[in-house]
């Protein structure tokens, strides 16, 4: 009897060992979306969720990772406010979830950066991988670097080295005025933007340098008088969502033709507020745009307007593909979904993005890509086939800029666990 109990024993364990590791396999590997849903800012957040849904949707339509586990997107209100983010993560935490992303807001992601590499000191068997896809600022990378953080955009001082190389090339421009929004992120623009033109154009003066409230302005007006009593030749921002928007409307509203050099005009609503207005005048450094003509791009491009029919928004961020694609390749190169796995895995990994070859640099987890500064022009079914929200006017590229020519020293002393 004793040997039956046994036996009985060892076969009731093997049947619960095997079908947990069935109930394992058959788990999605979640990814908790902390970005804005609520507030001013909440079209961008919404954008950000459909640009990881149809990412997710790919990599699960030809069989996941790990030979059949499913991605699955779990979303969360940031309110673009660090505390409510960091909140948000802990819920993340609390649901089991271990990798997360965000883009919207330099200083939500200092935070999480923060939030996650203390929570993952503390809990080393349930460590937490974070996906930056769109907020750059350069400390991320370099002073506040963590092992835990990865970020699929360029920061500030790579994309101001590629705008500011073609405002240096342009003799028309003598006077610059710097409009940003005063928080983290602004005021890295703002820094950059002074060092790189004060090497590479030294006679270019500033003639103006506002920063205003992330979020809270509703008219510009006040601020394109100043730009226009000032004299300058172009504006340089790094305004991003209702703030880029409002900022170009009033300019259109009080006719200021001058040159905009901006990182973000091509997001939601720049567009429709300037109309033919912006035309050879709206410029944008991106990691990519619509009209780059490669035919990877355009297949991605005609996938996203398939699948979001009511043209509400563009495909815009090549950023949430190249973190999705390249976790998933990590998971199947780590034959794991554990994060520090998984973050071994992608520190110097390589990866054919739509533009070309991308990597993740080891020594700070910043991806190396090409990026490209383009200008606002009417579409003419050629050059130019895509529009941006369905307006007419769309995006030229001016310059390629590739990835070795981005790579800038950096000050991260990473930590590894």
């Amino acid at each position: 009897m004793a040997l039956f109990h046994s036996r009985a024993g060892a076969l009731a364990a093997m049947l619960f060992a095997v079908t947990a590791s069935l109930a394992q396999a058959a788990d999605t590997v979640k990814i908790g979306y902390i970005d804005p849903l609520s507030g001013a800012f909440a079209n961008v957040g919404e954008t950000g969720v459909r640009h990881w849904q149809i990412a997710i949707d790919t990599i699960n339509a030809r069989g996941g990772v790990l030979g059949g586990t499913k991605l699955e997107l779990v979303t969360f209100d940031s309110k673009t406010n660090p505390n409510d983010a960091v909140l948000a993560f802990k819920q993340a935490v609390d649901q089991g979830i271990r990798y997360i992303t965000q883009g919207n807001g330099s200083s939500v992601a200092l935070a999480l950066s923060d939030a996650v590499a203390k929570h993952n000191a503390r809990n080393p068997e349930q460590t937490v991988l974070y996906m930056n896809y769109a907020a750059v600022d350069p400390a991320l990378t370099n002073d506040k670097c963590n092992f835990w953080h990865f970020r699929f955009d360029a920061d500030v001082d790579m994309k101001m080295h590629a705008i500011t190389n073609v405002i240096a090339k342009n003799p028309a421009i003598k006077s610059v005025y710097l409009i940003n929004q005063d928080y983290s992120f602004g005021q890295a623009f703002t820094r950059a933007a002074k060092e790189q033109l004060a090497k590479k154009r030294p006679d270019i003066k500033i003639v103006g340098d506002d920063l205003h409230p992330l979020g809270k302005v509703k008219d510009f007006a006040p601020y394109v008088a100043k730009i226009k009593a000032s004299g300058a030749d172009a504006v340089l921002t790094g305004n991003w969502g209702p703030d880029v928007t409002l900022l170009t409307k009033s300019a259109h509203e009080a006719g200021l033709k001058i040159d905009f050099y901006t990182f973000y005009a091509g997001g939601l609503g720049a567009a429709p507020a300037l109309g033919d207005a912006g035309v050879g005048r709206l410029k944008q450094v991106t990691t990519w745009h619509q009209n780059v003509g490669l035919e990877k791009v355009t297949k991605n491009v005609l996938a996203y307007r398939e699948k979001y029919k009511d043209g509400k928004d563009d495909l815009y961020y090549s950023s949430v593909r190249e973190a999705a694609e390249m976790l998933a390749k990590a998971i199947d190169q780590a034959k794991s979904a554990d994060p520090h796995k998984v973050a071994l895995a992608l520190e110097g990994m390589k990866w054919e993005n739509d533009t070309g070859e991308v990597y993740m640099r080891a020594d700070n987890h910043q991806l190396i890509q090409p990026l490209y500064v383009s200008t606002y022009n009417k579409i003419d079914g050629k050059e130019l086939k895509f529009d941006v929200e369905r307006t007419g006017f769309g995006f030229k590229t001016d310059v390629r800029v590739e990835g070795s020519d981005t790579k800038l020293p950096t000050t991260c002393k990473m930590e590894r666990p």
